[in-house]
């Protein structure tokens, strides 16, 4: 062991053999560099575990030679989303329009009015650039956005509870991703949680009688992410919005996934929408961006102007404050809704996917096999399955797709890597009954060329 360590080449004399100084030619030399340190750090690791493995200086240039490609590439990437998971958590959740796009390039390129009034030649606010917007779209008094929904529920729980008791039903003491509860965030926040009804059955009067000079706000959690069915009830927000102008207590409403179109028309179940919040009268309502919204990650706070001023006016707003980009995406989402719902349908790529008739997708997918077919090993076959919306939204809602079904030589499991390790554009797709499915619903029209060369290369 120590004879192999000895034995493993310095960076610096690999780096003066000619195949190296070609690769300078091609390369940044830290991305040669690093790469050189990452596989004699590779080596060493194996040896000292008892593999018995090349170490020569050859080997390593063969290595670097091989992989510098990949080291090349930047961590954070673009990958096709050939799942059928319309908001993939993991992948990046909603795509952004080509219209949020160029105002992200628009905006980025130089300087801009992000806390300018142009008009009044002095100090603006950068929310104004949405909140007329959201006026509009939603019928709300005013306006907030923060970096994402969690910090979006943190700063109205801080800014309107810390300190006192806010009513919940036991049946909305969600988990949302990456393990954070409600009642953390609420306790995070200074709120103090008076639980209210059974996990199954919630009642106005369960309500009402958790009341007391405590109370400080009565908050419901749209349950988005997951569903209790059967022997069940609930309070529908119109009643819970009657009892807190009753009382004098705000009601406070965390959609989580922020929804402007009726999705039933895509033939999936029924979901709320923002407008029906504001309709129902609630006071506060907050819900993500980046979900069947379409747009970039952000938390949405609408509500009554008494309410979002106070929240605006908490010191822990500019910790949660968003940038340029993001503004920038959003107004050009909200832009998009303006125009109505079929343009919304046809330029935001979520609700595009939705949308998307089940013969287009049987058309894509047989474009794909046609392209695929004549590779050595391989068996392609068109195959009709379903795919989930995904991202916390819709939890039992599936959705007819077609998709790409290859079996060969190797297991699928094995296939699915050799797609997922694409050093140039990954394809992430999924196994069932022992094949590599990639679903048309998350592959859009514009990525087909891409995947289909892709997948090529890493069958080939």
């Amino acid at each position: 062991m120590k004879e192999k360590l000895r034995l493993l080449p310095k960076v610096d004399a690999v780096l003066e053999r000619e195949e190296v100084k070609g690769l300078l030619n091609s390369y940044p030399r830290w991305v040669v560099v690093e790469a050189l340190r990452h596989i004699i750090e590779e080596k060493r690791k194996s040896i000292l575990s008892g593999v018995d493995i090349p170490v020569s200086e050859d080997s390593v240039v063969e290595e670097l030679v091989e992989n510098i490609h990949k080291f090349s590439l930047p961590s954070l990437r673009r990958v096709i989303n050939a799942t059928g998971v319309v908001l993939h958590t993991n992948l990046g959740r909603a795509p952004l329009a080509e219209e949020a796009l160029r105002a992200i390039v628009e905006v980025s390129s130089g300087y801009s009015n992000l806390e300018y009034d142009v008009e009044k030649g002095k100090r603006g606010l950068r929310y104004t650039h949405v909140v007329e917007l959201l006026r509009k779209i939603t019928g709300c008094e005013d306006a907030l956005v923060v970096n994402n929904n969690a910090g979006a529920v943190y700063l109205v729980l801080n800014t309107l509870a810390s300190g006192k008791e806010v009513i919940v039903s036991r049946g909305e003491l969600i988990e949302i991703g990456g393990s954070f509860r409600i009642p953390d965030v609420m306790r995070s926040a200074g709120a103090i949680l008076k639980e209210v009804g059974t996990t199954n059955k919630t009642k106005l009067s369960d309500y009402k009688n958790a009341i007391t000079e405590r109370t400080a706000l009565i908050l419901k959690v749209h349950t988005s992410n997951y569903r209790i069915v059967g022997f069940t009830e609930s309070v529908p927000l119109k009643d819970l919005v009657k009892l807190g102008r009753e009382y004098g207590i705000p009601v406070y409403e965390d959609l989580g996934s922020g929804l402007f179109v009726d999705v039933r028309r895509f033939g999936l179940p029924y979901e709320p929408t923002v407008k029906e919040s504001m309709r129902a009268g609630v006071d506060v309502v907050s819900f993500s961006g980046d979900k069947l919204l379409g747009g970039t990650q952000a938390g949405i706070i609408l509500g009554k102007k008494e309410y979002v001023e106070r929240i605006k006016k908490n010191p822990m707003n500019r910790a949660l404050r968003i940038d340029k980009l993001t503004l920038s995406a959003l107004e050009a989402t909200f832009r998009i809704y303006m125009e109505g719902e079929e343009a919304a349908i046809a330029k935001i790529p979520v609700l595009s996917m939705l949308a998307e008739p089940l013969e287009r997708l049987r058309e894509r997918a047989e474009r794909v096999v046609d392209e695929l077919k004549d590779l050595d090993g391989y068996s392609f076959e068109v195959l009709r399955d379903l795919s989930t919306v995904g991202g916390g939204a819709l939890p039992t809602a599936e959705i007819y797709t077609y998709c790409v079904a290859i079996a060969g030589k190797q297991r699928c499991d094995e296939i699915e890597e050799m797609l997922r390790r694409r050093p140039k554009v990954p394809v992430v797709g999924r196994i069932k009954n022992d094949r590599v499915l990639l679903d048309m619903r998350t592959v859009r029209e514009q990525e087909v060329g891409l995947l289909i060369e892709s997948v090529k290369e890493a069958l080939s």
